[in-house]
């Protein structure tokens, strides 16, 4: 149930972060966020997938803490 509940409010912290304007990922944020997260490895787009999730999961936690 814990795992849903954040699951849940990583989709809704993600999708805040997306209305907030970061959805244009070829900004230069962006893409010294996407260098310095992976690095110069090859990243599947499911990896990419599991650690978006893991990053809203983590920003939901944090905003509970407020």
């Amino acid at each position: 149930m814990r795992m849903i509940r954040e699951t849940f409010g990583a989709l809704l912290a993600l999708a805040r972060l997306g209305c907030r304007g970061a959805l244009n990922r070829r900004n230069r944020y962006w893409q010294w966020r996407r260098e310095t997260a992976f690095g110069p490895f090859a990243v599947t787009p499911g990896q990419r997938r599991r650690a978006v999730l893991d990053y809203g999961r983590w920003v939901f936690r944090m905003r509970r803490f407020r």
